[in-house]
């Protein structure tokens, strides 16, 4: 197994080479051809007539690969005390029902999409799943300031095509 001063030499020394051989090591939709393309630098963009799906490869593959048991996520909150695990059939199973609820309520992929979401695990996953162009409001992540009670300023109620809440969720006195 390489350093990690090794693959930091390798990544400086050919980048390009370096990035290529990286994605090879993951699933694509669409195979990237070029992998850098520094026409508008200093604005670059990776692997930009390529596609492919998050949430697949960090469930599905693993699932499909026998990692059905392995422990995918270790969910830890400071806020609520909760400390559950997570494997990679049990999550892509709760993933799958979340995004069940979102198509249910018409959310397809491109559509504006505003979801409060409390620190909890299957929501943030199963919405990268859907790709929605989203608004998040992350609960206990947002950071107010002086003089704003709330971040609800910044959105009209109107913004999204669907507003989901979570109804499962609590925090700490």
């Amino acid at each position: 197994m390489a350093t990690y001063r090794e693959i930091y030499a390798a990544a400086t020394a050919d980048p390009e080479g370096f990035w290529r051989e990286q994605a090879s090591l993951i699933d694509w939709i669409k195979k990237p051809e070029q992998v850098l393309d520094s026409s508008r630098a200093p604005f670059y963009r990776w692997y930009p007539d390529a596609t492919l799906n998050t949430c697949y490869n960090a469930l599905d593959r693993h699932v499909i690969n026998g990692h059905a048991e392995r422990t995918a996520l270790i969910y830890d909150s400071a806020v609520t005390g909760t400390k559950q695990t997570f494997t990679y059939a049990q999550l892509l199973e709760d993933v799958a029902a979340f995004a069940g609820v979102l198509t249910a309520l018409g959310v397809a992929k491109g559509d504006r999409v505003v979801i409060y979401m409390p620190m909890i695990p299957e929501a943030v996953v199963a919405h990268a799943r859907l790709r929605p162009d989203r608004r998040r409001a992350l609960g206990g992540l947002r950071r107010v300031r002086p003089g704003r009670a709330s971040g609800a300023h910044r959105r009209r109620p109107t913004e999204g095509r669907r507003s989901p809440l979570a109804a499962g969720s609590s925090r700490a006195a």
